[in-house]
């Protein structure tokens, strides 16, 4: 590793003695490291904001013009939130995925490679290895400790990434540690989690995509006791990767993980909760998910791209929080794609699609698989390009089996000829309007999981593959872009850094689709403020025990 002369001098303290245990896989700092060392990190030495400017800062590279492989990581070295506190860490935004190169730095391997890693390491995972001395030690807060002004939740960076529709700063890159109490089997799952007191954590499971982290929360609801859990925001890249794919429940995203990374994993005994976490983690959150009680949870822009409403979720009670020494908080920059969010999933999502045709279903002459990305987030349009010549049956077998692979995927599922370029939607809607015959080559296929995405209003939400009528059927909730007063502000401060020249695309703001409630706008309002905590104390007064999990919230506008 070189000196600190060939870097920024604030990222001087990443320069970590040799690691006390053994690995071959870079920690979050060395990542760091190398993303400066190879042109691809901003690095904002200046105050910034992380209630209103942080993330709009960085949403200007998806919303600016700026091709994908001039996008760049960021790592704010010195936040701060609307009343002026500061913080001991730095965040980083966009630095697993900003772009492909990006990804491949975190990855450790060339991009023609990064395809068959993720199915060796699906079919081969390694166990991680337990180690007693760990990085995400160096620092312990707990019990009453946690009390003191700043020590827990109100310590951490964490950035509000839609500002003037979120009510409160979410954990974007929240990965949650849960135990399967029957199987002992962990798993690890990237989910929203929303600061609502200094000592308690939202959460939102994904009950429709049949997240672990739900089936682990019914099983311990059904034997009457709080769910242990831990939460890393921050880690080695390759935990990451793994943590925000589609996994078989049997299998262990740690695990996972090692495959990826071609070395086991080291991971650490929590303090209080008994789950192993990545031992160079850089803030783990450690605590209980309530299992008796569910409170309101959102509004959150997500990443279908639209704000997602209240809804009754889990709650996670704080009991420790540990951390190394100079930590990095990273956020994932989400909601509209194309985002940091959509390119971590794309790149190892296509090869998964690719891998199940070709080789579970053994279908001839696919060549390629291509999820659609910017707008419509990859679960709705996808393209699979075949060799010419391929039998018309092996043509229809893919296209049934790519919109079956899951639950949620695939509204359009469309097969193109080699010479159509499947990443272009002016190619595809070409190849639909002069290769096609609807009467004789489309195919309906009802009874699909709404999933991803504000549900319809009609036939209880319920979805299906190929035809879709996207059109707005009732009042919808606003476009998941921070308010356009938010970006304004972030374009000034852009401009000012000094960074490329921006080229609006609409939308780069986010408007009102006729569902607003005066409410939530309120919360949002005091979210930017800083105030978000008080949210969180009328949120408490909420509390339910006779609705479900996901339940939403009716408020009138």
């Amino acid at each position: 590793m070189s000196d600190a002369s060939s870097l920024p001098p604030s990222l001087a303290r990443y320069l970590d003695a040799p690691p006390a245990n053994p690995r071959d896989y870079p920690d979050l700092h060395q990542h760091v490291l190398a993303l400066a060392r190879a042109g691809l990190l901003v690095v904002v030495d200046e105050p910034i904001n992380k209630d209103t400017e942080m993330h709009p800062l960085v949403r200007w590279q998806y919303r600016g013009g700026i091709p994908e492989a001039e996008r760049k990581a960021f790592l704010f070295t010195h936040p701060t939130d609307s009343k002026g506190r500061k913080y001991d860490c730095s965040v980083l935004v966009a630095g697993l995925a900003a772009n492909r190169d990006v990804y491949r730095i975190g990855f450790g391997r060339p991009l023609d490679d990064i395809a068959g890693t993720w199915v060796k390491a699906i079919a081969s995972p390694l166990p991680p290895r337990e180690v007693t001395n760990a990085p995400c030690h160096d620092i312990v807060t707990l019990g009453d400790d946690l009390n003191r002004d700043g020590a827990a939740l109100d310590g951490l960076p964490v950035p509000i990434s839609t500002p003037g529709w979120d009510n409160a700063p979410y954990l974007s890159a929240g990965h949650y540690i849960t135990r399967d109490p029957e199987t002992g089997i962990q798993n690890v799952g990237n989910y929203r989690g929303q600061l609502k007191a200094p000592r308690r954590l939202g959460m939102n499971p994904s009950v429709e995509l049949r997240a672990g982290i739900y089936t682990h929360w019914l099983k311990y609801k059904a034997r009457g006791e709080p769910m242990p859990c831990a939460v890393v925001v921050g880690c080695p890249p390759a935990v990451s990767y793994a943590s925000v794919q589609k996994m078989p429940e049997q299998l262990d995203e740690l695990a996972v993980a090692g495959g990826l990374a071609g070395s086991p994993i080291n991971v650490v005994r929590c303090k209080t909760v008994d789950l192993l976490v990545p031992a160079e983690s850089e803030i783990v959150i450690e605590g209980f998910i309530d299992t008796r009680e569910l409170e309101p949870e959102a509004p959150f822009g997500e990443s279908h791209g639209y704000v997602n409403l209240q809804e009754y979720n889990a709650f996670m009670d704080v009991t420790a929080i540990t951390r190394r020494r100079h930590p990095v908080l990273t956020s994932f920059i989400s909601q509209v794609a194309p985002s940091e969010s959509s390119v971590i999933r794309r790149v190892a999502m296509e090869p998964v699609f690719l891998n199940h045709l070709r080789t579970a279903l053994s279908i001839k002459g696919v060549k390629r698989v291509s999820m659609h990305e910017p707008l419509t987030n990859l679960y709705a349009v996808i393209a699979i390009q075949f060799e010419r010549g391929v039998p018309e049956t092996e043509v229809w077998r893919a296209l049934a089996g790519a919109s079956t692979l899951h639950r949620f995927a695939g509204k359009w599922v469309i097969a193109v000829d080699e010479d159509i370029d499947p990443d272009n939607a002016d190619a595809l809607f070409w190849a639909m309007s002069y290769r096609c015959q609807p009467q004789h080559d489309m195919q309906v296929v009802p009874h699909k999981d709404a999933g991803h995405g504000p549900r319809g209003p009609r036939d209880n939400g319920e979805s299906a593959s190929v035809l879709i009528n996207a059109l707005l059927k009732s009042r919808t909730a606003p476009v998941a872009l921070p308010k356009r007063e938010f970006m304004e502000n972030a374009r000034e401060i852009w401009n000012r850094l000094g960074l490329p020249p921006l080229k609006a695309e609409s939308p780069w703001h986010g408007y009102d689709l006729g569902y607003w409630p005066a409410e939530l706008a309120r919360q949002a309002e005091l979210a930017t403020r800083s105030e978000y905590f008080s949210i969180g104390t009328e949120i408490a007064r909420q509390r339910r025990s006779d609705v479900a999990m996901n339940a939403p919230l009716d408020r009138d506008a």
